[in-house]
This record gives structure tokens, C-alpha cells and sequence, in this order.
């Protein structure tokens, strides 16, 4: 997990090397044990290093076969790729990402297609092409823009500059009704690379670009067609995913909900060590909020977990709030950052490498609107996409609707249930919770992992007939069903609770006062109906409303006017 940043097509070293080095100093969060700056004929990278995988000999940019590479995040199968290529005695370091140039120069860009893990890289190949690769879900962000230079790319849009540009409109409204952007809210200044998509530039500048989904099972077998048969395969397949997620040598462990994504990795992850397994849960000190910490115990004390809690509550709302703005440099109001932070700052110094559970619900079929989606309309059947309630934007999130839409078209030879997990792999997945991941985590300097975004697990469970995904009233069953057998204390089959932070009550005693400033907050002027706005911070009956206009409006103060976080709060709350 690092940070990196550079320039393609350069043509003044110099300056170059000036732009990248600034570039890169804007997202030391991301490596913070060290930065390294490197130039070669028409490039300058930089790579901030936070160091997981060979401690002393992974630094990068790193060279073999005639390539060089600077990548971001873990290619977790390796070792295998080293065993299976005959590459003993060729490398020249431990790292993860070196086996990959060797495989390069025999192959080609083949050789991506190979690669099991969470990456954004850029390899400058041998063959005078060079190439910016994102992994198949999205798990680890990459972002270009056009500059006087050449092509730059980052980690973070905030890599570019320390204020953005006018926001896109369109970028604006999808973030206000969905609660994330499909498209980058620079429009056309920053373009977001989207996953799975392989970028191929040339000396000439030339750019073309092509797929690589590797979640989408081709060319694998079919899973097991019965229960028996599959809960077999599904152990086996969950157990290589964690084995490989838990490879570091910097100390892991794991977030724990108490749920069953995060119940199933704890599980699987008690059983492939000897000493406890260290976990942290965020619980809520607010009446009205779900908490989460009793769920949890109940499964660290079944696990023998070394279990450490944490609290959150309203002082830590107000303080924290800003810091998330700070930090999500693409916005997404998804008030689930707040505890991820918390969780992220009180794991900074225990751990380094934290295991989580995102993904498990799109793949094994867990959300209700899936179940909802399968009922005829009589029976209160809808169609599985977002339920916008904006009235404050100006076409009450239309367009925002449109655009989901338009980005959710599934193949049409999946099923009805498959065209829903789809929908969110797509767009909720990368642009809201990949993204709250990544971010909140990298502000503390630690790593992220998703075993259920494994290829492999990905594969398996994407194309399990419907009924092992979706039975009766109940999401996931053959991982509830797995659960049941593994560890019965996470109570698989008890009603899903859901998550909530208790943010409108938090807000609720400065709402009348924060309503004009919110609206008078130049983006959100630009884009919502100014009076409906002020309506949301003085109608109880859309106090739901408040949170998400409250930290646009934050955000908007930071990343678009250029104000301190601290300050930026205090300007939409009137505290001195």
C-alpha cells in the first residue's frame, strides 16, 4: 500500500521532476516511510512507501528484465507467479510487484491477466510501451490528468493540486442524490480510471485502452450445483483468499462488525494462526444507534481473538468530520467514514495490514433490495437501484438516476439477481465503499484487504446458481449457511440489523443556524434549489437531508476554496 505519482510524455526533465516531487509530497499519508523520485527518458515517477512486503529490498521504481515499475497496493499470488515462471535466481528482491516485469518481458501485457490482487501501477516496458493498470473492482485508486508535461497520473486527485477546479455539475448532483460520484467531480480536468481498465501509452502519445474484469469468471468452471458440494468448495476457496490476504511482514489483523462478512474472515483467519488474532470493533455511545460491539465480542470470545473496542460519539462526530473531508479527495457522503476513521486511528501503531469485509454482500447476494428486486411488483417488488430522495437538487436527482442507469447496464444473458450485484459492483462498490476504505485507512498510514474481492472468491460466488445466494427471506445463504457450521456464535441467521450512525441527531441542535451558511456554500448554490436547502435544516421530517448537504458543503470548503478543515467547519457552524 503506498502512494504513487508521475508524469509520461515529459519533455522538460527538470520541471518535470519539480512537478512530480510536489506531486507526491501532497500524499505522503500514503507512504510514510519514505519517498523515492526517479527519472528516465520522457518519464518522472515517484513512489511514498508505506512498507508491508520486504522491508529492506521493496523500494520502488523497480527494475528487472529491461522494465521498470511503480505500483500501489499487493499482487498477492507472487509467490505462485515466481514458482510457475521459474523465477529463482532472477529476482533481485522480495517485492510482490517484481516477479510481474519478468513476466512482462516473456508475455507482454498478457501477463496482467495473471495477477491476483488489489493494484494501480504503471510499468514502463521494454518493448517502448507503457502501461497504467487497475485491478478489476477498483480497490486501489489511480487518477490522470493532462498537464504542460505529459500525462500525470497519482494515486489522488489532491496529487494534482491544492484546490481543485469547478466542480462538474453532473459529478455534483450523483454525489448528492447517490451518495458518490460515477463520474470524477472535476469533469474533464481529472479523469478517474476506471477498474479493471488497462491504459496503453506510447513515445508517440498514443493512447488506447482495453478491459480486464477479472471478477467476471471466464474460462473457470462452474460452481458446485449443490449445497454439500458447495460449502466445500466455498471453505476451501474463502481459506486461500484470507491465506494469501494475511501474507506481510508488518503485523495484520482485521475490522469486526460482528456480521457475517466480517464474522466469516475472523473465522478463517482464527484458524490459519497460532497466536490470537487482533480485531477492532467501533461501537456508538448514542441511545438510537445500532451497536455493534456485543455482536462482535460474542464471536471474538467464540474465536480467541485479542479483541480491542472503540467508541464513537458525539465529539468525535465534530472532530472527525473534517478530517474525512480532508481526506476523501473524491466525495462520497457515506457517514460509514466516520467510525472506519476512527477504527483506522485507533489501529494506527498495533497493526499495519487490516482485513475487511466489503464486498461480501455483492457477491454472495446479500442486500434486501436484491431479495425485493426477485418479488413480482404485487408482492412490494421494486427494481434494485438507489431510492433518491433530493428535493433540494434542482431536478430532485434525475439526472443522477439516469447516469446510474446507464452505468448498471448488465450483460443480458445474467439473471434478474446477477443484473443487481452487477449494478452495485459497478458503481456503489468502487465509488463509495472501495473508496471509503482506501482513504480512511491510507490517512493512518495502514493497508486495507478484501478477501471477498479475491478473483478467485469472486468467481466462485458471482456465478452460484440464485437459490445458493437468495432463499426465502434470507441474502448470502450458503454463507450463512457456511457460518452456521464454522461459527455458530455470529448467529448467521438472526435478522440483519443493518448500520447506522446517529449523525441527524448530532446535527440537530445547529441545524437552524447551518442551513443558510450550508446554502450559501458556493457549490452547493450552483447546483440545489438555495431555499429547498435552507427547508432541510428547519423540516424535521428531512433531517435525513442534513448530513449529506452538511458534508458536501464541508468538503466543498476544503477541496474547492481551499480552507483548513477546522476552519472549514467552523465557517458552516458559526464556531469561533
Amino acid at each position: 500500500m503506498c502512494g504513487i505519482a508521475g508524469i509520461l510524455g515529459v519533455t522538460d526533465p527538470e520541471q518535470a521532476e519539480r512537478d512530480v516531487r510536489a506531486m507526491i509530497e501532497r500524499i505522503t499519508h500514503r507512504g510514510p516511510n519514505g519517498i523515492r523520485v526517479e527519472s528516465g527518458p520522457g518519464w518522472c515517477v515517484a513512489h511514498a512507501r508505506l512498507s508491508i512486503i520486504d522491508l529492506e529490498g521493496g523500494w520502488q521504481p523497480l527494475h528487472a528484465a529491461g522494465s521498470t515499475i511503480i505500483g500501489n497496493g499487493e499482487i498477492y499470488n507472487y509467490l505462485e507467479l515466481a514458482e510457475e515462471f521459474q523465477l529463482k535466481g532472477k529476482l533481485a528482491t522480495g517485492s510482490d510487484f517484481e516477479p510481474l516485469l519478468h513476466l512482462y518481458a516473456q508475455e507482454g501485457e498478457k501477463a496482467f491477466e495473471r495477477l491476483r490482487g488489489m493494484y494501480a501501477f504503471c510499468l514502463i516496458g521494454c518493448d517502448g510501451r507503457t502501461w497504467l493498470v487497475r485491478d478489476g473492482f477498483g480497490i486501489k485508486p489511480l487518477h490522470t490528468t493532462q498537464t504542460e508535461q505529459g500525462i500525470a497520473f497519482a494515486s489522488e486527485s489532491g496529487a494534482f493540486a491544492d484546490e481543485l477546479p469547478s466542480p462538474a455539475a453532473e459529478a455534483v448532483e450523483q454525489v448528492l442524490a447517490l451518495g458518490y460520484g460515477i463520474d470524477d467531480i472535476s469533469g474533464r480536468w481529472i479523469d478517474r480510471q476506471s477498474p479493471g481498465l488497462v491504459t496503453r501509452w506510447n513515445a508517440e502519445g498514443e493512447i488506447a485502452g482495453f478491459g480486464l474484469l477479472d471478477w467476471e469468471a471466464a474460462g473457470r468452471p462452474p460452481p458446485p450445483n449443490d449445497d454439500k458440494a458447495a460449502l466445500q468448495a466455498l471453505d476451501a476457496i474463502l481459506e486461500d483468499s484470507v491465506r494469501v490476504h494475511q501474507r506481510s511482514d508488518v503485523p495484520y489483523g482485521l475490522f469486526l462488525s460482528g456480521g457475517i462478512d466480517s464474522s466469516a474472515i475472523a473465522t478463517l483467519m482464527s484458524r490459519l494462526n497460532e497466536r490470537p488474532v487482533t480485531a477492532f470493533t467501533c461501537g456508538f455511545d448514542a441511545p438510537e444507534a445500532r451497536d455493534e460491539r456485543g455482536a462482535a465480542e460474542r464471536v471474538a470470545k467464540a474465536l480467541n481473538l485479542d479483541w480491542r473496542e472503540t467508541t464513537f460519539g458525539e465529539e468525535d462526530f465534530w472532530r472527525i468530520a473534517p478530517q474525512v473531508a480532508n481526506f476523501l479527495d473524491d466525495p462520497t457522503t457515506d457517514y460509514a467514514c466516520l467510525p472506519t476513521y476512527k477504527l483506522a486511528e485507533a489501529a494506527k501503531g498495533t497493526l499495519t495490514v487490516v482485513l475487511s469485509g466489503e464486498g461480501g454482500d455483492e457477491l454472495f447476494g446479500g442486500y434486501g433490495r436484491y431479495r425485493r428486486a426477485l418479488r413480482p411488483s404485487w408482492l412490494g417488488g421494486r427494481p434494485a437501484e438507489p431510492q433518491i430522495d433530493a428535493p433540494f437538487l434542482k431536478d430532485g436527482g434525475a439526472a443522477a438516476l439516469a447516469r446510474w442507469r446507464q452505468t448498471a447496464q448488465a450483460p443480458t444473458d445474467y439473471t434478474p439477481l446477477q443484473q443487481a450485484q452487477y449494478a452495485d459492483i459497478v458503481t456503489w462498490l468502487p465509488n463509495d465503499l472501495l473508496l471509503k476504505l482506501d482513504r480512511m485507512l491510507m490517512a493512518h498510514g495502514l493497508e486495507g484487504r478484501t478477501p471477498f474481492l479475491d478473483r478467485e472468491v469472486a468467481a466462485f460466488a458471482f456465478n452460484l446458481p440464485d437459490r445458493m445466494k437468495v432463499r426465502g427471506k434470507y441474502g448470502k445463504y450458503i454463507l450463512r449457511k457456511w457460518l452456521e457450521r464454522h461459527c455458530p456464535a455470529a448467529e448467521p441467521w438472526a435478522k440483519k440489523k443493518g448500520f447506522t450512525v446517529p449523525v441527524a441527531s448530532w446535527i440537530a441542535p445547529r441545524a437552524g443556524d447551518m442551513g443558510p451558511r450550508i446554502a450559501g456554500v458556493q457549490a452547493v448554490a450552483e447546483t440545489c434549489d438555495v431555499e429547498a436547502v435552507r427547508a432541510v435544516f428547519t423540516d424535521p421530517d428531512q433531517a435525513h437531508n442534513r448530513w449529506p448537504l452538511m458534508f458536501f458543503a464541508l468538503w466543498s470548503r476544503i477541496h474547492l476554496e481551499g480552507a483548513e478543515p477546522r476552519a472549514a467547519l467552523s465557517s458552516l457552524t458559526g464556531d469561533s
